[in-house]
């Protein structure tokens, strides 16, 4: 068991709307710190949920998946997470910043998953982010007296999301989309997932991409064929990003002048992929937008690279189309599976503890990194972009091309440690940094440029989204 980091007069304290509360219930409690270790079965996760009916606050273990369906069942209710604004003014009543667990505070009905009582003791949120109340499982029965209790969390013991399984992606996806098509003759998977063709711009990039002998005037010419993708070019030029002297005239100036062939070529296969794919109508409440979350992503990615040791250093404009599709797969989920989607959106919201992989495993069998990876092979993009994809969430990955995924590991956790992008933030392992030739001070030093660029980076993501 992890020893508490117990908290010290000086260290940020919990909410004195909460330490009354407990004192007034006479609960025993210990102020502690979040720290890493901390076991999952001990940590209260709170969630808020609404129907027509009204709220509901939902507590059970982080080692469990709060899964919708089943409290459908066991509570005749359809319940969703409760709209952001309308917990921020919840919590804004008390001034805190993060929901405790502590149902008389809140005064709507609780239910809770009978085996957090199975611990000797729990570890509840306290209202100021990071500080935390180490409570006997005992001196917290009575916290529940008027709650009720079942069995409706999905043990994590029993969802095995595949990362480091390749070789059974393709079998998964199709079990996956089998079950859900309900098609019961084997049928080829790329006859069974209506994948729209490359888009021909596309096509025409990816061979000047391989093209040792491609000249400005190629590119050019395959971008002024595509009037959007032309305009896209020349605004993303004179951005305030890349503050290009003068005025930009054409797509040959934007390229020769300010972005470079390089850039150019990835940039404009990002937005031709994205294209064939729609953002879907519907996407989980704290969800960054798509496309923003891509491109910080591919600025945090470039700032990396480039903070490599040269002799490390992999190709820059693939790792920068690495960060533009790292989370490709998301958009191909939302297209496969629709009405699936929508559930996937709903338990990401009340899951808020969990990476992605645990929901679409336990929901649909595969990850959106797996059909990701699978489309990019399936599309014969370069295989460092499908490895990319595929290994993003293993910080351990070591295998051929490693380079490329480590780099998308590092930038979403570092993004996501600056409220950039949804999900649990993650310890990032010093071997990870080593791998990359990195220090943590000059990881910090190239996110620090990419957030001091924030509202020029915006400005390109509403582009992006535009061109849709």
């Amino acid at each position: 068991m992890t020893e508490l980091a117990l908290a010290t007069d000086s260290s940020p304290q919990p909410p004195t709307v909460i330490l009354q509360q407990l004192e007034k219930l006479a609960v025993p409690y210990q102020v502690c710190h979040e720290q890493p270790g901390l076991a999952a079965a001990r940590r209260v996760q709170a969630v808020l949920l609404e129907d027509a009916v009204g709220a509901l606050l939902v507590l059970f273990p982080q080692n469990q998946l709060l899964d919708l369906n089943r409290l459908a069942e066991l509570t005749g209710r359809k319940l969703a997470a409760l709209k952001p604004e309308r917990q921020e003014r919840m919590l804004g009543k008390h001034s805190l910043g993060r929901l405790p667990a502590l149902p008389p505070l809140l005064g709507v009905p609780c239910l809770y998953d009978e085996r957090l009582l199975h611990e000797p003791q729990l570890l509840i949120e306290s209202g100021q982010p990071g500080v935390l109340l180490a409570i006997p499982a005992e001196a917290f029965k009575p916290l529940l007296a008027k709650a009720s209790a079942a069995r409706f969390g999905e043990p994590l013991t029993g969802i095995r999301p595949n990362l480091d399984r390749p070789h059974d992606d393709r079998n998964e996806i199709s079990q996956a989309v089998q079950a859900f098509t309900a098609r019961r003759i084997q049928q080829r998977l790329e006859e069974t997932i209506e994948i729209p063709p490359l888009p021909e711009t596309a096509q025409r990039i990816i061979k000047l991409r391989v093209d040792p002998n491609a000249t400005v005037d190629d590119i050019t010419g395959v971008v002024e064929t595509d009037p959007a993708l032309a305009a896209q070019v020349v605004s993303w030029a004179a951005s305030p990003y890349y503050a290009a002297p003068g005025k930009i005239r054409s797509v040959e100036d934007a390229i020769v002048r300010v972005l470079g062939f390089d850039l150019v070529i990835n940039l404009a296969l990002g937005l031709a992929l994205g294209k064939t794919l729609s953002l879907p109508k519907d996407q989980p409440q704290q969800a960054t937008p798509y496309w923003q979350q891509a491109i910080y992503t591919a600025a945090a990615i470039e700032g990396l690279t480039r903070a490599m040791p040269r002799s490390l250093r992999p190709e820059s404009g693939l790792t920068y189309l690495a960060g533009l599709l790292h989370n490709f797969g998301y958009l191909v989920l939302a297209h496969v599976f629709p009405p699936h989607f929508s559930l996937i959106c709903r338990h990401l919201e009340v899951n808020p503890h969990l990476p992605h992989s645990y929901v679409e495993q336990h929901l649909l069998g595969i990850s959106r990194e797996q059909i990701g990876a699978w489309l990019m092979r399936h599309w014969d993009m370069p295989e460092e972009l499908a490895c990319a994809l595929r290994f993003q969430h293993d910080p351990g990955y070591r295998g051929a091309n490693a380079a490329y995924p480590n780099l998308v590991c590092l930038a979403v956790s570092l993004l996501r440690k600056r409220g950039i992008g949804a999900g649990p933030q993650v310890q990032i392992p010093q071997s990870l940094y080593e791998d990359l030739g990195l220090s943590r001070e000059k990881a910090e030093e190239a996110l620090d440029k990419v957030q001091a660029a924030e509202a020029a980076l915006r400005e390109l993501a509403a582009q992006y989204q535009h061109g849709h």
